[in-house]
């Protein structure tokens, strides 16, 4: 034999190894792939054969005519949202308005679980937590309407407050400047005592040995918060930052959409509310798919930098 035969020989009985080991691998725990299963059929129909229909956005799209039938138009709808006269007062809106809810919203589940998990009184602990769990199963509408009830002019809880102090009644929702405010508290309240499960989870892995040690060097509170607490729960609070910075052009739309009022319109009128507005009311399933696609691609490219820049700086990421 030759050493080509050789050489040869070497290269093909490892794959053949490699093949028989992946299948005996599944083979032995075909229970968990089983288990798998149900899940990768979900994505595969719901998330993967849609795929196809991206092409719509390049597509005078009739439904007459099919998606393959379509007239190829290329970036014709890109070019008519990007010189839309709203677009920029769109993109504005929508960016702002995730800005500051990162900047609330992402801190403050994770203060809370500190704050819990200091809660040495188990019943009382999960009273806590059954109380601030109770918001994220209210849906959107039934917020916006507590919202229009407590903020009303005539009977709101604030303007009485207000009328208490000799202070004129406000209409808040109509008030433009007050919107964004609005939003983001109401989203807080809402969704920040869920957004502790993670990271209780996380601080209840703490070995308790370290809370035993720094108590025996003096350590108060504030110092075991910071030195204990902070650093197990951080690559945690780095994935979900990562996953959140992923979704800087995606809003809320049902919450927006309800919100609106004639008055608050210039800073309500984001792109999740337009593509509504555009795509069911007027039909136009190219022009909205086309910004769809354009906020993906804007959400992509984001959670990819803000990945590479957090493994640069602490070494956390998604991939």
């Amino acid at each position: 034999m030759g050493k080509r035969d050789r050489k040869r020989v070497l290269t093909k009985a490892p794959k053949k190894t490699k093949k028989q080991n992946l299948l005996q691998i599944m083979g032995n725990n075909w229970q968990l792939y089983l288990m798998v299963a149900p899940a990768i059929v979900y994505f595969l129909i719901f998330h993967y054969l849609p795929l196809y229909g991206i092409q719509i956005a390049f597509r005078d799209y009739r439904a007459v005519d099919g998606i393959a039938g379509s007239v190829w138009v290329g970036l014709k709808h890109f070019k008519t949202f990007f010189e839309a006269y709203y677009f920029k007062r769109l993109l504005a809106n929508t960016f702002l308005l995730n800005i500051y809810n990162l900047l609330w919203s992402f801190p403050a589940p994770l203060i809370l679980a500190i704050l819990l998990n200091q809660v040495r009184n188990a019943k009382a602990k999960q009273f806590i937590q059954t109380t601030i769990y109770i918001p994220h199963f209210i849906s959107t509408v039934v917020l916006a309407g507590m919202l229009y009830v407590f903020l009303s002019p005539t009977g709101g809880i604030l303007n009485i407050f207000r009328g208490m102090l000799g202070l004129p009644a406000v209409d808040f929702m109509s008030k433009a400047e007050n919107f964004r405010s609005i939003y983001i508290i109401s989203g807080v309240w809402q969704s920040a005592g869920f957004g502790t499960i993670l990271y209780i989870a996380a601080l209840t892995g703490i070995d308790q040995s370290l809370y035993e040690a720094a108590e025996i060097d003096g350590a108060s509170i504030w110092q075991k918060i910071r030195y204990i607490d902070l650093p197990s729960v951080m690559s945690v609070a780095m994935m979900n930052f990562i996953l959140n910075c992923g979704k800087m052009l995606n809003s809320d739309t049902s919450k927006a959409l309800v919100m609106q009022t004639p008055g608050n319109i210039t800073r309500s009128d984001i792109i999740g509310v337009y593509v509504y507005n555009v795509g069911l009311g007027s039909g136009q399933f190219s022009y909205t798919s086309a910004i769809g696609l354009f906020i993906n691609l804007i959400n992509f490219v984001l959670i990819i930098s803000v990945n590479r820049i957090s493994k640069k700086v602490s070494d956390v990421g998604l991939f």
